[in-house]
């Protein structure tokens, strides 16, 4: 399965701008979904207020589009009612899935709850039937993040991964080490970004939210590589070893179609 993540326009934006916006999220999002691509819609990415993923967008989509083939973000960065609220929306939407993330404690309001298990508990007991997701980060203590997977509380039915690279294979084969240690079967979603350009400035302020092997990023391309390409090695390197599930994030809203067609043909 190759799916995509697509951020919400930033709030803030003058009439003018937001409707632009909209409107690019929206045709992006129709064509992806039309295409057979499944579709991950985040809530506020990177501490960035943005508007609310399901705003405008679902109730919008023809009525023919495969609305289970959207799968939006929750953190618990909202009240407790809030999420309750969403998730419901969600479910009367016909999405195919929910992720529920805790969000990052250090930008934005606080969480509601403690852990993102919490709330997907509270979720599971209003809707037994509404697939979950969760999170885990190969980059951290990968014994403490497979062990949230393990735990029977963790009420879920599968979990995305942060942003990995072929240029920083540690992370992967420890995660995936741990992964057979602990005997966790789970589907999971590995997180591929696309990185539109080996600007290093660009790329050290992304490394303010997750880990970016800036100077191999850089000389993959001061070598001539493409955004594309770079994507699909990690594709590649990920495939030869057993992950058959990826998003990519990152595609611009206005080329997502484009640059996920570079990709498929470079694989």
């Amino acid at each position: 399965m190759l799916s995509v993540e697509l951020r919400p326009p930033r709030m803030g934006q003058g009439n003018h701008d937001s409707m632009d916006a909209w409107f690019s999220m929206h045709a992006a999002v129709a064509s992806l979904v039309a295409s057979g691509v499944p579709l991950f819609l985040t809530d506020s990415a990177v501490g960035a207020q943005e508007e609310e993923n399901l705003h405008h967008l679902l109730t919008n989509l023809d009525a023919d589009l495969a609305r289970e083939l959207v799968c939006p973000f929750l953190t618990t960065k909202h009240t407790l009612e809030y999420c309750e609220w969403y998730a419901a929306r969600a479910v009367d939407a016909a999405c195919g899935a929910l992720t529920v993330l805790g969000g990052d404690k250090h930008v934005g309001p606080p969480r509601c709850v403690s852990h993102g298990y919490m709330l997907r508990e509270r979720i599971r007991e209003r809707f037994p039937d509404l697939p979950l997701g969760g999170w885990a980060n190969p980059h951290q203590d990968v014994a403490r993040q497979v062990g949230f997977l393990a735990d029977p509380r963790f009420t879920g039915d599968f979990y995305l991964t942060q942003l990995v690279s072929h240029l920083e294979p540690g992370p992967i084969a420890a995660f995936q080490a741990e992964l057979d240690r602990q005997g966790v079967t789970m589907p999971g979603v590995w997180g591929v970004f696309f990185y539109r350009s080996g600007n290093p400035k660009t790329l050290k302020r992304l490394s303010e939210f997750f880990p970016v092997p800036v100077d191999a990023v850089v000389e993959e391309f001061a070598g001539g590589a493409s955004a594309a390409e770079v994507a699909a090695r990690t594709i590649r390197y990920l495939r030869d070893r057993g992950v058959n599930k990826v998003y990519v994030s990152n595609l611009h809203p206005e080329r997502a179609v484009e640059q996920l067609e570079e990709i498929q043909a470079l694989l």
